[in-house]
């Protein structure tokens, strides 16, 4: 029995035919596809750098999208999607407690060495 995959471009939602989006009384989509975050590696750079986000039906689709939006003038040499979903963070106004223990360890910052007058650029 063969099965049969469908492949959505960038304008189709669904089932609709023509390109529209179904629209659900609410005002959402009844087929939105999921947001995705978009890293692009520059040819100088060795790390991917977050440069926005996207809707795609899936990863494929995904890359395809982020290479003709993000990369129209060749400055990249790598791209990483991954599904926003999956992307956990720190919540900003905890941030006083999340990084408090690194203040009880002393040796981490070398503020007690005596450093020669000549040394301006430490």
């Amino acid at each position: 029995m063969k099965q049969y995959i469908n492949k959505y471009y960038y304008g189709d939602y669904g089932e609709a035919k023509n390109g529209a989006a179904d629209i659900t009384a609410n005002g959402h989509h009844k087929h939105e596809w999921p947001l995705w975050e978009v890293f692009i590696r520059s040819k100088q750079g060795l790390d991917h750098k977050h440069v926005g986000s996207l809707h795609a039906a899936d990863a494929q689709m995904a890359i395809e999208n982020a290479r003709d939006v993000y990369t129209r003038r060749m400055e990249g040499i790598s791209i990483w999607v991954v599904e926003s979903k999956y992307i956990h963070a720190t919540n900003p106004d905890e941030a006083a407690s999340l990084y408090d223990p690194a203040n009880d360890k002393a040796y981490r910052h070398p503020t007690f060495y005596d450093l020669p007058d000549s040394l301006t650029h430490i």
